[in-house]
């Protein structure tokens, strides 16, 4: 056991390298955080990148939007860091890769330099392009749409509907508007679409294709992070995170309660 200390101490033999390895533990905790992991696998990730190089003082309290790191003790320098990190969407590619990059840690003893070099890579792994992110809410759409008991001509509708609903999420909701207004203009939009379908008979049930189409907009990946977090003990960030999640969907039940009730009380009480 003494050998074994002595060696990860070799590692790392100065004040310099152990703030390289806590700074890419933070890093990688950065990372994971803002692209949806959970707060056990962010403080996992970062334990383990300390420990692996012989920073036994390692001290990580993460929260849903935020890290605060410290290290020292007798024996080693002092280090604190605090990172703000907005909760934002997910990028599950990022956080496999992340992992990967953990496990090659431990399995291939990488140094603290090109660890450093991997995660700026992963930082700047290149977005879907818009054709394929708006094809998966497009298909993501009208399959919701059947599954849920949609016809095909409903899932066609849907289909269109997912395609233009993505559109404005690129264009207007996410560089312009508050995740507020965002979602409830969604919600809006996608009911004012599928009732436009429905009237030039693209599609037989309004309810089944509004139901699909809106799906791109349901925060998943937050939600059930959420419930796990909460489950794991951590009641702060899982509460934030399911209050997120339940706002987005107050938000996009609202968007679609204001276009229903309007043609409600345009056509006197007939819908769709």
């Amino acid at each position: 056991m003494g050998n074994e200390g002595m060696d990860r101490q070799d590692r790392i033999s100065n004040a310099q390298e152990r703030r390289l390895v806590l700074d890419c533990a933070m890093q990688a905790g950065s990372i994971l955080l803002k692209n949806g992991a959970e707060i056990f696998r962010v403080e996992e990730t970062v334990a383990r990148m300390c420990s692996h190089y012989g920073v036994e003082s390692e001290k990580a309290f993460v929260l849903s939007n935020g890290i605060f790191l410290t290290a020292g003790s007798g024996n080693e320098p002092f280090y604190a860091k605090v990172q703000h990190i907005p909760v934002s969407g997910a990028r599950l590619d990022r956080v496999a890769a992340v992992n990967q990059l953990s496990r090659e840690i431990e399995e291939k003893d990488l140094d603290p330099k090109e660890v450093r070099l991997r995660l700026q890579e992963i930082e700047e792994m290149p977005e879907k392009s818009v054709l394929v992110k708006l094809m998966a809410s497009a298909v993501g759409s009208g399959c919701f749409c059947c599954m849920f008991g949609g016809s095909m001509p409903d899932c066609m509708g849907a289909f269109l509907t997912g395609f233009l609903l993505y559109i404005y999420v690129l264009k207007l909701f996410t560089p312009h508007l508050s995740k507020i207004i965002g979602n409830i203009g969604g919600g809006a939009l996608v009911t004012i679409l599928c009732m436009l379908l429905c009237r030039a008979g693209l599609g037989e049930s309004m309810n089944y294709m509004i139901i699909g189409s809106i799906m791109p907009l349901i925060p998943g990946i937050p939600f059930t992070n959420g419930v796990r977090d909460i489950a794991d003990g951590d009641y702060i960030a899982g509460s934030v995170r399911l209050l997120d999640a339940i706002l987005v969907f107050v938000c996009i039940a609202a968007g679609v309660g204001l276009v229903i009730t309007g043609y409600h009380g345009l056509t006197g009480g007939r819908l769709l």
